[in-house]
C-alpha cells in the first residue's frame, strides 16, 4: 500500500507541473507500474534481470572497486580510486535504478536494505557543496586511460566540455528519483539535489561555462524537475543544451577531439545530420524531445524530426542498431553500414528511451515500430539468456574468430567500460511502460506482451489483461475489466512488418508484398477499421467482459537494402514478424558465412520449446560453393537476440542472393 500512495504522490506531482505549464507531451505513458508482465518472452527476461542481472552487476562492481571508490572518496576506510574510467560510478546508479524499478514490480526487504547501505556509501562521499565523482575526490588522474574522465588538477567541471563529472550526475539523478518512487526515502534524492543545486548555482551564478561531453545530465534534470517540481533543474537542462555549438572543441581534428564527436558543431537547434558518438547524440536527441514537449519550443521539434529523418534513412541497421564507426563508437556517412557494425548495446537502449518520446510526440506508430524493431533485435541480443554476460558492440556478422566484444569473441561476463551490463538493468524491468498509453478518451496499445494493466480514461478505471505467445505468434487477445460502461478508443498499433513495409523508409525493405491482413474481432465478431497514423482505431462504449482478439499475418519475409548501402549488394536478410533472423554454423553443417539464399525461397517456422530457452526457427533450402559449384543444403536459422550463446562460431545476418 505504502507504494501505491507513492507512486498515487508522484504521478499527481507530474500532472501538477503539466497544468502549471502551457505545453506537455500531449500523449501520456502509462508507468511500468500499472503494467504487471504475467508470462512469454518478457516474463522470462524480467525474471532474469531482477533475479540475476540485478544482483550479478552488484556483485561485480564490488569486484571491480566500483563501490570501494565511494567508500575511500567518503572516507570511511583508506584506498586510492580503482578502475579504468573516472565515469565508473554511473555503472553504480544505473544499477540502483534498475534495482529500485524492480523493488516496483516486487518487494524485495534484502535488495531495499542492500540499496541503503550502497546510498550511504554514495552520501558519505558527496563534498560539502553537494561535488560527487570520486574520480577526482580521489584524484583518479593516473588510474585512468582518458584524463578527461577522471581529475583535472585545474578544478571540477572544467574538463574543457568532455568531463564525465555531468554524465555521471545524471545518471545519479536518474537512479535517485527512481529510488525514491520506489521506496519513499529521500536519502538519495537530497543527495542528487545537492548535487544538481551546486551546477546551477555554479552555471547561473557563478560564471562556470562547462557542459557534459557526454550527454546524459540533461534527462536527470528533466526527471529531478518531475518529481520536485522545481522548474530550476529544468532551465538548467535547457541551458546546457543550448551551450553547444557556440564554442566548439578545439584541438586535433581527428574524429574523436572534433566537435561533431559530442555533437558541439552547431546548437542543438541547427543539427539536422546525427554525427559523432552515437549514445551521446541519442540521449541529446532524447532530452531534446522532452524540452519541446514541456516548454513547446518548435525550434526543438523541428531539429528532432530532422534527425529521426536522417537516421531512420540513412544511419540505422537493420536490427534497429545505431552506430557504424567503431573508433568513435558512432555515425558515420550516410549508408556506410558495414556488417561488423558497432551498434553498441547503449545506442539501441538510447534509441527506444528516443521513439517512445517521439511518438508521445506526434502519435504516430512509425515511431513505436523502430522502437520495436530496436528492442527485440539490437537491444536485447546485449543480454545473455542468463543475465550474467553480454554483448558490447552488436554486430551482423562474425566469423568465429575476431575478438569484436571488447577484446572478447562473443559474449562477455563483465568489461572495463560496463556501461551497457548497467544500462540492461535498469532498462529491461521498466520495459513494460512501453506497452500502453493515453489521450483523453483513446487508449493506444503499442507493444503486444502478456500483462495485466490499469489505466485512466476520462477518470475513469479500465483494466486490460493480454494473452499472447508474441512475438513468436501473431495472435494477441485483449479483455476488458470496468466498474461502469466507458465510452472510449482503442487505438491498435499495426506493425509497419504486417503492412508490407519494413521500416518507415526506404533503408530496408521486403522483397514481395503480401495481402495478408491483420483480422481484428470484437467479442467474437470481426470489425472493419479504420487506420489512423498506423493505428488501428476500435470505437466502442467498454463493459467487463469485451473481448478483443488481434491476428498479424505472421510471415516468413526476404529483405533487400537500399541500393546505397554497398556492404549488402547482392543480400538478403530475413524476418518473420518483429525479428530479425540469422545463421549459425552450428546449426548448418559449420556454414554460415558462404550460405546464400533465394529471396522466393520457402521457410518454414518452427517452434523449437527446448532450444535457446524456447524460440522459432526457421527451416529451408540455401545454397553453399563447392568446388563442383553451388550445392543446394538444407538451413536453420535462429532469431538474431540469441545468437552467440552456444559454441563460438560463424554467424551472418545478410546471406548472399542466390
Amino acid at each position: 500500500m505504502k507504494k501505491v500512495l507513492i507512486m498515487s504522490c508522484w504521478l499527481l506531482a507530474f500532472y501538477a507541473n503539466a497544468q502549471k505549464l502551457s505545453y506537455d507531451y500531449p500523449i501520456k505513458p502509462i508507468d511500468f507500474t500499472k503494467v504487471k508482465v504475467t508470462g512469454g518472452f518478457w516474463k522470462s527476461r524480467l525474471d532474469t534481470v531482477e533475479n540475476k542481472t540485478i544482483p550479478y552487476a552488484f556483485q561485480k562492481c564490488e569486484e571491480t572497486g566500483r563501490i570501494n571508490n565511494f567508500i575511500f572518496a567518503g572516507g570511511l576506510q583508506e584506498g586510492k580510486f580503482k578502475g579504468s574510467f573516472g565515469f565508473d560510478d554511473s555503472d553504480v546508479y544505473k544499477i540502483i535504478e534498475g534495482a529500485s524499478y524492480s523493488l516496483m514490480n516486487e518487494r524485495n526487504p534484502k535488495l531495499d536494505a542492500y540499496l541503503d547501505k550502497v546510498i550511504s556509501y554514495i552520501a558519505a562521499a558527496q563534498e560539502d557543496d553537494g561535488y560527487l565523482y570520486t574520480a577526482w575526490t580521489l584524484k583518479a588522474n593516473d588510474y585512468n586511460k582518458f584524463q578527461c574522465c577522471s581529475y583535472d588538477p585545474k578544478g571540477r567541471f572544467l574538463g574543457e566540455k568532455m568531463s564525465h563529472e555531468f554524465y555521471d550526475a545524471g545518471h545519479m539523478y536518474e537512479a535517485a528519483v527512481a529510488h525514491y518512487v520506489a521506496t519513499g526515502k529521500k536519502s538519495f534524492l537530497n543527495i542528487a539535489t545537492k548535487n544538481a543545486d551546486l551546477i546551477y548555482d555554479l552555471c547561473f551564478n557563478k560564471g562556470l561555462q562547462s557542459y557534459s561531453g557526454h550527454q546524459e545530465i540533461e534527462l536527470g534534470l528533466i526527471k529531478l524537475f518531475r518529481v520536485t517540481n522545481n522548474k530550476k533543474y529544468l532551465d538548467l537542462a535547457k541551458l546546457l543544451l543550448e551551450r553547444r555549438g557556440h564554442q566548439p572543441l578545439t584541438g586535433k581534428k581527428t574524429d574523436f577531439d572534433s566537435p561533431a564527436y559530442s555533437q558541439d558543431h552547431l546548437p542543438v537547434t541547427q543539427q539536422d545530420e546525427a554525427v559523432g558518438h552515437s549514445v551521446r547524440a541519442v540521449y541529446m536527441y532524447a532530452s531534446m524531445a522532452d524540452i519541446a514537449a514541456i516548454t513547446g519550443d518548435k525550434a526543438y521539434l523541428k531539429a528532432i524530426d530532422k534527425l529521426w529523418e536522417d537516421i531512420v534513412s540513412k544511419k540505422m541497421y537493420v536490427t534497429g542498431g545505431l552506430g557504424a564507426a567503431h573508433g568513435i563508437e558512432g555515425f558515420d556517412i550516410a549508408y556506410a553500414l558495414p556488417n561488423d557494425a558497432y551498434a553498441e548495446t547503449c545506442a539501441a537502449i538510447a534509441n527506444v528511451y528516443w521513439n517512445h518520446r517521439m511518438f508521445l510526440l506526434h502519435g504516430e506508430s512509425k515511431y513505436m515500430d523502430v522502437l520495436e524493431r530496436t528492442l527485440y533485435n539490437g537491444l536485447m541480443s546485449g543480454l545473455s539468456l542468463e543475465g550474467d554476460k553480454f554483448f558490447y558492440p552488436n554486430p551482423l556478422v562474425f566469423d568465429g574468430k575476431e575478438k569484436f566484444n571488447q577484446g572478447a569473441t562473443c559474449r562477455s561476463p563483465w568489461f572495463d567500460c560496463s556501461c551497457c551490463p548497467s544500462n540492461l538493468s535498469r532498462f529491461v524491468p521498466s520495459v513494460s511502460g512501453y506497452v500502453y498509453a493515453v489521450k483523453d478518451n483513446s487508449v493506444f496499445v503499442n507493444l503486444f506482451m502478456n500483462s495485466e494493466a490499469t489505466l485512466a480514461v476520462k477518470n475513469q478505471t479500465i483494466q486490460f489483461t493480454q494473452t499472447t505467445n508474441y512475438p513468436w505468434s501473431g495472435d494477441v487477445n485483449l479483455s476488458v475489466k470496468t466498474s461502469k460502461l466507458t465510452p472510449a478508443t482503442l487505438r491498435i498499433r499495426i506493425p509497419g512488418w504486417s503492412q508490407n513495409e519494413a521500416v518507415p523508409s526506404d533503408l530496408y525493405y521486403f522483397n514481395a508484398t503480401s495481402s495478408a491482413k491483420t483480422i481484428i474481432k470484437l467479442n467474437g465478431k470481426a470489425v472493419s477499421y479504420k487506420i489512423e497514423n498506423g493505428y488501428a482505431l476500435i470505437n466502442h462504449a467498454w463493459k467487463s467482459g469485451d473481448k478483443v482478439s488481434i491476428s498479424f499475418p505472421m510471415e516468413n519475409k526476404t529483405l533487400t537494402s537500399n541500393a546505397n548501402i554497398k556492404a549488402n549488394t547482392n543480400k538478403v536478410a530475413v524476418q518473420r514478424g518483429p525479428m530479425l533472423f540469422c545463421v549459425e554454423a552450428q546449426d548448418n553443417n559449420n556454414h554460415a558465412l558462404d550460405i546464400s539464399l533465394n529471396e522466393q525461397a520457402p521457410l518454414t517456422a518452427e517452434y523449437q520449446k527446448d532450444l535457446l530457452n524456447g524460440v522459432t526457427v526457421l527451416k529451408g533450402k540455401g545454397w553453399i560453393n563447392t568446388n563442383e559449384g553451388k550445392q543446394e543444403v538444407p538451413i536453420q536459422m535462429v532469431p538474431y537476440v540469441v545468437w552467440g550463446h552456444r559454441d563460438i562460431k560463424p554467424m551472418a545476418v545478410w546471406l548472399g542472393k542466390n
